[in-house]
């Protein structure tokens, strides 16, 4: 019986091996052909082998002189940055208020924000398209910035349950010694707070590094394109047929990301499991 069960139990232990190494592999080889066409000379991204038969990086110089690649560069960066932090304090202050304030409709309110939170936010384009016209802020950086940190509210959740999880006693302990919210806020959950911080500060950049839809809408002309726009419209209508360079600004609008996931993959775990032991 013994034997029997440790069989069974090797043989389940190497099918899951098998299946997460197969999972892995086509998780991994749409990325891997990116990356490798990137370096394949011509403008087809199709090839009949894997591995470029010979090499060359004058996709990634291309970038630069057929395209303005650096000013999409810089454009996506700063929006990604000043929406981030914006966006990551003001979440942070949401939870803080819905952790720790008693006031009248407070249930309701989370239940809004958690009901519209389910919904994709492509849905209140037409809505958010027309307020930006409203306030002239068409075709300027300012209004993705507007529109990607009035949304970070809607995660709200997840920090209010990390702030459930510190002891009022240190709270009270503040107060007693003359400190206001803003100086219990600061002093106490904000240093307390570097997981979850992390946490909101990388899928925040992440989101606004990469989104396609808003920036599509709000932004018009080439000049201020971020990389996303820019690149869809590098191989986009009838006659574009640069899929390799396409395929370097892929591998380059990748480095930051994953550059940022590999530094902070530990607090991002600390993050995501905040609060998780509630009782």
């Amino acid at each position: 019986m013994r034997t029997g069960y440790r069989l069974r139990q090797s043989l389940w232990v190497a099918t899951s091996y098998v299946l997460l190494a197969l999972t892995g592999l086509f998780a991994v080889f749409p990325a891997l052909w990116v990356v490798l066409a990137s370096f394949r000379p011509g403008t087809s991204l199709f090839s009949e082998t894997l591995i470029p038969v010979s090499w060359t990086v004058a996709h990634y110089s291309e970038l630069f002189t057929q395209f303005p690649f650096a000013e999409w560069y810089w454009n996506t960066l700063k929006i990604a940055v000043v929406s981030t932090i914006f966006g990551t304090i003001f979440v942070l202050l949401t939870g803080y208020a819905f952790s720790r304030f008693r006031f009248y409709g407070k249930k309701n309110l989370m239940s809004v924000l958690f009901v519209l939170g389910m919904f994709p936010s492509f849905m209140s384009l037409f809505a958010v398209y027309i307020l930006l016209l409203n306030m002239d802020l068409l075709n300027k950086h300012s209004a993705l910035i507007l529109v990607y940190t009035a949304g970070a509210a809607l995660g709200y959740l997840v920090v209010k349950g990390y702030y459930d999880t510190i002891p009022k006693s240190l709270e009270e302990a503040a107060r007693l010694d003359g400190a206001s919210h803003w100086g219990v806020f600061f002093r106490i959950f904000l240093p307390l707070s570097r997981p979850m911080i992390v946490l909101l500060s990388v899928t925040s950049f992440a989101g606004a590094f990469n989104d396609y839809i808003f920036a599509q809408v709000v932004l018009r002309s080439t000049e201020k394109q971020t990389l996303a726009v820019g690149l869809f419209n590098m191989v986009s209508g009838n006659f574009a047929t640069q899929f390799t360079i396409f395929a370097a600004g892929c591998v380059l609008v990748a480095l930051p990301i994953t550059a940022v996931f590999l530094v902070f993959q530990r607090f991002l775990v600390e993050g995501l499991t905040a609060g998780a032991d509630k009782g």
